[in-house]
C-alpha cells in the first residue's frame, strides 16, 4: 500500500483538486493530511474525501510530514505538496517496485501547471539536475519504503531545505529512481512571488547551503494563499 503524506496549513484552495487526482488513482492508498494549525476549512474539506485521514501537528513541512508518517500503514510513503497534482498512473509506478529490492526511493519529473516559457525553464533545469544529483526537491513528490524512512530518522526538522537534508540522507544508503512522469505544480505561488525573483530566492537559499552559509528563514517567503 501507498501511504499519501500532505502537510497543510489554510489549503482551501489547492488541496481539493490535489485530492481528486490522487482519487484517480489506481491501486491500494490511504491519504493522510497533517495539519499544521489551519483557520480556514481545509481540515474539512480533506475529511470529505475517501480514504484520507486528518492529523494535527505542530507548525513546520518537517515537523508535519514526520507526524504524519508516523501515522502511515504503508510500505510506500509519498510526500505530496498540497498545491501539486500527482500524473495519471503514480502509484501503479512505485507498486511496480514492490518486490524489486535495489529501489528503495525515487521521485518524480516537475513542471508547473502554467505554460509560461520561464517556468518551463526553470523545470527543465531541475529535471535535468536531479537526473544527474537524484537530490529531489519536496514538490518532486518523493516517495520511499517506511522501513528506510523510519531507519533514517525522517525529515530533519529544520524550518527550510528539509527535503534537500533528508535526501542527502538518503543518497549516503541507496540510489533513488526519477520516474519519467510529471508532477504538476500550480504556478499561482510563484507568479505570485515574481517568477525570476521566485528562482532568485530559491537559487540563493540552495547556495547558502552548499557553501555552508547561514541560510534566509522560510520567512524569506512570503506566504501566499
Amino acid at each position: 500500500m501507498i501511504s499519501v503524506v500532505i502537510p497543510v496549513l489554510n489549503e482551501r484552495k489547492t488541496l481539493p483538486d490535489t485530492l481528486r487526482a490522487i482519487s484517480r488513482q489506481s491501486g491500494e492508498y490511504e491519504v493522510i493530511v497533517a495539519d499544521g494549525g489551519s483557520d480556514d476549512d481545509t481540515r474539512q474539506i480533506a475529511g470529505s474525501f475517501p480514504k484520507t485521514s486528518v492529523l494535527s501537528a505542530p507548525r513546520g513541512r518537517a515537523i508535519q510530514m514526520n507526524a504524519g508518517a508516523a501515522a502511515a500503514r504503508g510500505e510506500w510513503l509519498l510526500f505530496l505538496h498540497a498545491d501539486t497534482h500527482l500524473p495519471g498512473g503514480a502509484f501503479d509506478s512505485i507498486s511496480a517496485f514492490d518486490a524489486n529490492p535495489c529501489v528503495q526511493a525515487g521521485g518524480f519529473r516537475h513542471r508547473f501547471s502554467d505554460e509560461n516559457r520561464r517556468l518551463r525553464c526553470i523545470s527543465w533545469i531541475n529535471n535535468r539536475r536531479c537526473a544527474r544529483t537524484r537530490v529531489m526537491y519536496g514538490d518532486q513528490s518523493p516517495f520511499v519504503r517506511r522501513a528506510l524512512f523510519e531507519r533514517l530518522g525522517g525529515f530533519p526538522e529544520e524550518p527550510v531545505l528539509e527535503d534537500v537534508l533528508f535526501m542527502e540522507k538518503l543518497l549516503q544508503v541507496t540510489h533513488p529512481v526519477l520516474l519519467s512522469q510529471h508532477v504538476v505544480t500550480d504556478s499561482r505561488r510563484f507568479r505570485q512571488h515574481g517568477i525570476l525573483r521566485g528562482f532568485g530566492r530559491v537559487f540563493l537559499i540552495l547556495s547558502c547551503h552548499k557553501l555552508g552559509l547561514n541560510v534566509p528563514s522560510r520567512k524569506f517567503f512570503a506566504e501566499v494563499r
